[in-house]
């Protein structure tokens, strides 16, 4: 009979047992402080496009679930309304980074957002786990809405969130997969900026976290840089860093959206690279972490 093999010798897909342990007992302590809390992952940029990329995020959101933490996806698509819009050969307009939405538009970006980019996210997590529920906005009135501005027609801000049915869900271990649809009173439907709809139903939620992934690693001191990426920023420091031009450009308004949701009871923001795989697992269950942790003082919750 052969010798058995040492433990830390062992190899699996690559990568030793010993190496695979150390990984899962590292995770403990995050796994145990997080149980039971919920996690809002407001999904975008590469990681919708990139089959590769959908499939390493499906299956975080439903390791998270199975160790008992919360998941909760909100999503827009501003990418696939404008290629279903050029395919049907109509006209977009753009008003401070804002779509014009008019009624056709708006049945446009329901049915791309509701029909295309909700499904797929919930058929990719559901190739793991029939656990995914797809929803939007306008369902049981989660996302109370209101016009924003007459000249952007049908665009919306969101005035309340009904989390009624997103407790019925979670009470019963499902991941609510939210298209970013609202409606008012009167049945009116309207675009709502993913961002934004992501921080109300965090704060709705009363979220331990709130994710943004992105197309950038994080907040970096220095643009194009990766080793100045700033892994932990107070509200006030990143106040300051937008104040003195550090944070600039396309980073602004995602350092915004973060301390929008901290300001708003979050207990954290964290602005993420969604082309890395499985780059969620990686900030929530490792020491290190790969992103910008937003936080209200500099010895926020981690």
């Amino acid at each position: 009979m052969a010798a058995p093999v040492p433990p830390e010798q062992v190899e699996i897909s690559g990568v030793d047992a010993a190496t695979r342990a150390s990984v899962l007992v590292e995770a403990l302590p995050y796994i145990q402080a997080f149980a039971g809390r919920t996690v809002v992952i407001k999904l975008g940029g590469s990681a919708m496009g990139d089959p590769d990329l959908a499939a390493s995020f499906a299956s975080d959101v439903v390791l998270l679930r199975a160790v008992g933490i919360r998941p909760v996806v909100v999503h827009g698509g501003g990418p696939q309304i404008g290629e279903m819009l050029a395919r049907l050969d109509m006209e977009t307009e753009f008003r401070d980074g804002l779509r014009v939405t008019d009624a056709e538009t708006l049945d446009v970006a329901r049915m791309v957002l509701g029909g295309r980019v909700g499904r797929d996210i919930v058929s990719s997590i559901n190739r793991h786990a029939p656990v995914a529920v797809a929803l939007s906005g306008e369902d049981a009135g989660l996302i109370a809405a209101t016009q924003r501005d007459p000249d952007l027609g049908f665009v919306g801000d969101v005035v309340d969130v009904d989390r009624t049915i997103l407790d019925t869900l979670l009470a019963r271990s499902f991941v609510p997969v939210i298209s970013t649809i609202g409606s008012d009173g009167r049945g009116q439907a309207y675009n709502i900026n993913a961002d934004s709809a992501a921080i109300a139903v965090a704060q709705s939620l009363g979220a331990e976290k709130l994710i943004y992934l992105t197309d950038v690693p994080g907040v970096l001191t220095k643009v194009g840089d990766p080793s100045t990426l700033i892994s932990r920023l107070s509200v006030s420091r990143a106040r300051l860093l937008i104040d003195d031009g550090v944070i600039a450009g396309g980073m602004i308004p995602k350092v915004e959206a973060a301390v929008e949701a901290v300001g708003a009871g979050v207990g954290s923001a964290h602005v993420l690279d969604g082309r890395i795989a499985h780059v969620v697992l990686l900030e929530l269950l490792t020491d290190e972490g790969v992103g910008t942790m937003v936080t209200r003082t500099a010895e926020g919750p981690t």
